[in-house]
């Protein structure tokens, strides 16, 4: 076995894929093996609901050969996940047991929004984001994931049921496709992409792209431009490239695509669905260029198993939770001095309410880390900043938070300003009934202290608090006069009043 290979397996809706690495000790590799095999394993998903025998006999002995070939390399550990149609499929997890008796292989049913983290890793890997609003795009067979990033910071994350292959079964049942079944799937591609964006659509400064569909369009532009490059990593396409290539492609029948130069025959009869998807997509978002990123989920696996796994040399000292909120903060450009005053606030006024409100350590480290980060939304711009710090902060790399204490918070930070938690809001009502009144406390506490420092130069020195069962006292002591901090405690003291079922007094000394 050598310690610094590694392979990765993704396990997709129309291919498996895998691919062997030998880390080197800075954290960068070099490919020993690429492979990949047409499967079709979400063939009939949509009827059935289930994966058919004949594709999990086909997925079963393509990764018989893909495990030998990788076990041949003597690797360090297996990275394997299974995507889109696994996760749909009703008998999804007896295919997962099935690999694991057939071939001793573990693999983890990973959801939409764990995919397009993995397809970003991998961006951030290849391209030069700088502090440009990018949208990555990764489209497989079952489903589409779109990132948004600002920086290297994840924004949002939206994985939709766009897929080439679950569209091309739902909607092209015609050789050559009809005008009427491209017409009915575009409506569809539009109406999903516009109920996903509801509240804000992102203006973006460009497109990657990955996954099967994206190569092919890539390759096929290439052979048509009769340019020899060896790879299709980091070519550019323009719109006008994608509208002329979609034409061509539904003038032409299954056997015409089959012949067409760049396209692999195995993916001829799903192009037409996945072309459309990218071609709706540039237009819904006005983007005029798309980048290519081969790589993807697979290269995203390697990625976060060289940190699992420890391989690179010389490693700083593990970061404290307090270390890794700051230091996504600062890249974020965050009002240092505003934000950790918020947090010495926040957090007295904790300590007070935390014995009669079963208030622990955890929820005074929950409640210090979002509001050390409550502004970041600010690196995107003020207008909804609270809105862009929840979506930054609920994908960020904090160490020491489990993904449910990130999500909260995100939520904490979030109801910082404007609007308070409401059932309608969809984050919110995923949460449990006790983290929801978690959330409602804390941010009430959060929100109280950003309104003690509303002209965010510390006025504040000192606060000193009484509670009593109907009623909590805040008493400041300051500098200079502190009519504007009165001010804006009483204006955003609303939700903490709710949360607590207290009346809010607050006097200056």
């Amino acid at each position: 076995m050598n310690i610094n290979r590694l392979a990765a397996i993704d396990i997709g809706t129309n291919s498996i894929r895998s691919i062997v690495v030998e880390v080197k000790p800075n954290g960068d590799f070099r490919i020993l093996d690429d492979e990949k095999v047409a499967v079709r394993l979400g063939e009939g998903l949509n009827e059935h609901g289930l994966i058919i025998p004949a594709a999990m006999d086909r997925a079963i002995d393509a990764l018989v050969r893909l495990k030998k070939i990788i076990d041949g390399y003597g690797v360090h550990a297996i990275e394997a996940v299974a995507t889109s149609a696994v996760r749909k499929a009703a008998n999804g997890h007896d295919f997962i047991k099935k690999i694991k008796d057939t071939i001793d292989l573990k693999v983890e049913i990973i959801s939409g929004e764990s995919e397009a983290e993995l397809a970003a890793l991998s961006a951030f890997n290849n391209f030069e984001f700088e502090n440009a609003r990018l949208l990555l795009a990764d489209i497989g067979g079952g489903s589409l994931e779109l990132v948004s990033t600002v920086g290297h910071h994840i924004e949002q994350v939206v994985s939709l049921d766009l897929g080439a292959v679950y569209l091309t079964e739902l909607f092209l049942k015609n050789d050559p496709v009809s005008a009427n079944d491209i017409q009915n799937l575009r409506k569809h591609i539009r109406k999903t992409l516009r109920s996903s964006f509801i509240e804000e659509r992102p203006v973006i400064q460009g497109l990657i792209g990955s996954g099967g569909t994206i190569t092919a369009i890539a390759a096929m532009t290439m052979a048509l431009r009769k340019e020899g490059y060896q790879s299709v990593h980091g070519y550019e396409l323009l719109r006008s490239d994608v509208v002329h290539l979609h034409a061509m492609l539904t003038r032409k029948t299954m056997k015409e695509r089959r012949e067409i130069p760049g396209l692999n025959p195995d993916r001829a009869d799903i192009i037409i669905a996945g072309i459309t998807v990218i071609d709706e997509l540039m237009e819904f978002f006005q983007a005029n260029l798309l980048r290519v990123n081969e790589r993807g989920i697979r290269e995203g696996l390697i990625l976060r198993a060289v940190r699992k796994h420890g391989l690179l040399k010389g490693q700083k000292t593990p970061r404290s939770w307090q270390s890794s909120v700051m230091e996504f903060a600062r890249s974020c450009h965050f009002d240092e001095q505003h934000s950790l005053h918020v947090a010495r606030l926040a957090t007295d006024i904790c300590k007070v309410l935390a014995t009669v409100y079963k208030l622990g350590d955890t929820e005074l480290r929950l409640l210090e880390a979002a509001a050390i980060l409550h502004d970041i939304g600010y690196f995107i711009n003020y207008s909804s900043h609270h809105k862009h710090s929840y979506h930054l902060i609920r994908h960020a790399d904090l160490i020491g938070f489990t993904p449910r204490e990130r999500e909260l918070i995100a939520q904490i930070a979030r109801y910082h300003r404007k609007a308070l938690p409401k059932k309608k809001h969809e984050q919110y009502l995923r949460l449990s009934a006790d983290d929801r009144l978690r959330v409602a406390r804390l941010g009430g506490i959060l929100r109280l202290a950003d309104g003690l420092d509303r002209r965010r130069n510390s006025l504040v020195t000192g606060i000193e608090c009484l509670l009593s069962p109907s009623k909590f006292v805040i008493r400041l002591t300051g500098a200079t006069e502190l009519s504007v901090e009165l001010f804006g405690a009483k204006v955003k003291g609303d939700l903490f009043q709710e949360a607590f079922q207290l009346k809010l007094i607050v006097e200056a000394l």
